[in-house]
Order: structure tokens, then sequence, then C-alpha cells
């Protein structure tokens, strides 16, 4: 029950005007709102809403239209399309900001950034002036990319990507993604890639090693500008040359099986009509084939899992337990080769000639892994130990059993030693998987140009090494850009670094 306090007599009539209101008057706009809300929503009846509130059901009613109208002009399109946002002051600065906004974060032609500048802001300019307008942003992004300090580059990432025949030679950072090298070049030879490394070395490029394919002009022009400077072996290639004969493999197994099932249907056939010894021969060699072709699937596949899951893993044993198992698995090829000599020969040749060149991430790997021994006091092989642990899958017991025994030896210092071979294993990259990711990137620019120019790979690299992560599987790279991440430090938006205006509403 609603109870009212009584004024003493001699009260002004400015104070009495609250008790002389009817309840509803006195309703403030949150009750009235939630009067409404519930109205609408029917979840109570209206009579005891207006009972509680001392109020009229038709008070209530007219409270739940006002918030019904409200709705309606919040969901009206009509209403929602036609509304003036903000007002955008079209200048020259911000139509130059667009065309170079357009060409690389939208991956604009210029044709295109002309019709859209045409029909969105009605402004006219021709294709010599976005030119101009793309040709003085990589004036500047030259000069900024040359000013940019790249000595903290610890492992870098080569490779080449073509376009229109020609080869443009790539670099970039591992941890941070920052690209350093975007060159097109008639030639991808040894002393291509050792002048672009040789200028890279002057600017401040010393890393520890690098990472790549194959490519004998690049590990050549490498040994030649940066004597003293491994190139560790890319560990993807490899095995998807390796996967990919196997899975050759065993569709030619389940192509032979299918032709086996076949034969045997008609087999069926012939025998009932008397002529079974027609097909016989052909239906023997059929069988030998099948049973040889799905054994050699087999093989090859158990191959290819042990070199993905043992030998080129992080998790795994030490360097020279590895190379065992490498040269096993070589050697076995070797054997089969003359099964399906046109498929196994190249891969077991490329496997032979990079072993060292692949296995060398497990020797920096190896040495990360003793200094966490050092560093905690304990044997080496229980340390190597933990890192075998994680090749093994959770879902099965022999993990947890696994883990058990490390914790027990390890006596309440298992959980700091693992966080620290965790942390050894992450930062010892084994695969170019950032060089590869970085060319995906750049044909989606490549297609729109027949012929580059150094001037417009310049302006892309900048735009590339600037432009902030959407998002990323790595947390900490997202709303960062690449530049920001190797610096350590915050800087402008990429326009803003080129001289150009971005619009911010007030």
């Amino acid at each position: 029950m609603v109870t009212f306090a009584i004024p003493v007599v001699g009260t002004s009539p400015r104070k009495l005007e609250p008790f002389l209101r009817t309840p509803a008057a006195r309703l403030g706009p949150d009750k009235r709102k939630d009067l409404a809300l519930h109205v609408l929503a029917r979840d109570r009846p209206v009579t005891h809403l207006a009972e509680e509130l001392h109020v009229s059901r038709k008070f209530a009613y007219r409270q739940a239209a006002k918030a019904g109208d409200a709705l309606d002009a919040a969901f009206d399109p009509s209403v929602a399309d036609d509304k003036v946002l903000y007002h955008l002051p079209v200048t020259k600065k911000r139509i130059e900001s667009a065309v170079v906004s357009l060409a690389l974060t939208c991956h604009g032609s210029y044709r295109g950034i002309i019709e859209f500048l045409g029909h969105m802001l009605g402004a006219n300019i021709s294709i010599g002036t976005v030119h101009n307008i793309m040709r003085g942003a990589a004036t500047r992004a030259r000069e900024l990319n040359d000013a940019e300090d790249i000595s903290q580059i610890r492992v870098g990432a080569h490779d080449e990507i073509f376009q229109a025949g020609k080869p443009v030679l790539a670099g970039a950072d591992v941890e941070s993604t920052y690209c350093y090298l975007l060159a097109l070049e008639d030639h991808r030879d040894e002393t291509t890639w050792g002048v672009h490394l040789l200028d890279l070395a002057e600017r401040g490029l010393h890393p520890e090693y690098s990472i790549a394919d194959g490519g004998n002009g690049l590990r050549a022009g490498q040994r030649a500008a940066w004597s003293g400077v491994p190139c560790h072996g890319d560990v993807f290639h490899p095995l998807r040359e390796l996967g990919q004969l196997a899975t050759y493999l065993e569709n030619r197994a389940k192509g032979l099986n299918t032709a086996l099932q076949r034969l045997e249907r008609k087999m069926v056939r012939a025998k009932k009509k008397g002529r079974g010894n027609t097909l016989s021969k052909q239906l023997a060699i059929t069988r030998e084939e099948e049973a040889k072709a799905a054994e050699l699937a087999r093989d090859v596949r158990t191959l290819c899992d042990w070199m993905r899951d043992d030998i080129l893993s992080l998790a795994g044993p030490e360097t020279p337990a590895r190379r065992e198992l490498f040269d096993f698995v070589v050697e076995e090829l070797h054997a089969r080769e003359a099964l399906c000599l046109h498929r196994i020969h190249p891969v077991r040749r490329m496997l032979e000639h990079q072993r060292d060149d692949l296995l060398a991430f497990v020797g920096v790997l190896d040495g990360k892994l003793a200094d966490v021994a050092r560093r905690f006091d304990v044997p080496r092989y229980l340390v190597h130990a933990i890192c075998e642990m994680h090749g093994l899958d959770k879902k099965r017991s022999r993990y947890w059993e696994r883990e058990a025994e490390l914790r027990g030896k390890l006596r309440g210092r298992f959980h700091d030693i693992e966080a620290a071979v965790v942390e050894a294993m992450a930062e010892t990259p084994r695969a170019s998987s950032i060089i590869e990711n970085l060319n995906s990137r750049l044909r989606s620019y490549f297609f729109l140009r027949r012929h580059l120019g150094d001037e417009y790979l310049d302006l892309l690299r900048f735009f590339l090494n600037h432009h902030r992560f959407m998002r990323s599987d790595r947390p900490e790279r997202v709303g960062k850009s690449p530049a920001e991440l190797l610096s350590g430090e915050a800087q402008p938006h990429w326009l803003k670094l080129l001289g150009f205006e971005t619009f911010h509403r007030n």
C-alpha cells in the first residue's frame, strides 16, 4: 500500500504542489518506461499494473502507445536511411586520401577509383591525376621505408613470387611479419639476391638465420652476401610433396581396387556362361597389382606420418636421433622407388639433398632446451622428454602417463619447466609460412597490374607494413601493424604517415 505524508499547516503552495498532484502525474520517467514495457510484453495483467501504481488502465495503455511509437520509429527503415548521420567536407586532400585508400585498402583499379569518386562524391578526376597521387605517395613511402630500423629482426624468411614471367624477390621478419624486401627483377640468380641482401645488411639487417625453400640462386646469394648466416630449410614444401605423393599412391590403389571389383563381377558372369578361363589370367594380374599398390600406399603414408609427426615436428627427439629417422625414411623410399619411379624418385632426391637444411631448426631448439636445463639445473634428457611429450595425443592415456612420470621426477618444478619448454618451441620457427602468407596477399594486388614498377612495390610494402591487423590467430597482433610489432611502439595511421588526412566525426 502506498502512503502519503500529509504536510503541516502553513506550508507554502510551492511545497504543497507535489502533494496535490495525482499519482499518475508524480510517476517519473523510469517508472513510466517500466510500465510501458510490462504492458507491451504482456507478462502481467494491465489491471494489476495500474492498481500497483495507483493509475488508470487508460494511462497505462497511453504509456504503452508512446513506447510503441518510439519502437516503430527506431526500426522504420525509411526513417533510418534518410536520417543525416554526419556531414563530410570534400577537399582536395580528402580526395587524395580516398584515392590512396581505395587503391590499397580496397584493391581498387585506377578506373574503378575514378568511377567511385564520380558517383559518390561528384569528383571528376583523370587517370593521370590518380597516377600522380599514387606516385607522390610512393615517393614518401620509399623515404619512410629506408628510415625503418630493421636491426631487431632475428629470423628472416625469403621467397620468390612471379608476375608476368618476372620474379619478385620477397623477404619478411618471421616474428612481426614486417616485409623488408620487395623487388621486381629480371633474374633470381646468386648475383641478384646477393646485391639485395648486401643492401639490407648495410641498413642493419643481421639475422641469426633465415628460412627458405630449396632455391639455388636464393641460397647462393645468401652465402655470398651473408657469410656465416645459415639458411634453414622450409619444412612446409617437403611435407607437402611427400603428402601429395602418399595421396597419389592411395588414389592409384583405390583405382586398381575399383578395376579389380569390376573385373571380378565380369568373371562371375563369365563363369555362368562357362567362359571363366578367358578372364582368369587378367584377373590374377590385376589382383597382384592391386595388392602391391595397396601395400605401397600404406607404406608411403606411414613414412609420411613419421616425417610429419616425429622427424620434422617441433616435439621430437634430439638432432642425432632425427637424422637416423630421416635417413631411414629416405632409404625406405629408395627401396620402393622402382614401384612408382616417376613419382617417388623426385621426392626421395629432394629429401636426400635437403636433410641438413630441413633439420637445422632442431639444432636451434636443442640449444634452447639446453639453456632451460641449465637455468633450472635439471638433466637435459628430462627437458627433452617434456618436449617429446607435447608430440603425444592428449586424448590418449599415454600422454597423461608420461606427464605423471615426469611430474614425479621433477618434484614440483614440472609446470615451470614445461612453460619454458613450450616457450622455446614457440620461438623456434621451422617454416617460411610468413612469406607464403605474404605472397598470397601480394597476388591480390598483382592481378590488377600486368607490369609492376619499383615505385608501386615501395608503396605496397609500406602499406603492408603499416596497415593494422583486424584479426589474427595470434592475439598480440590484433590491432597492430607489422611495423608496430617490430619496433614495439605505437605509430600514426598509415595515411597520416604519408601526409594525407583521415576523417574523424566530431
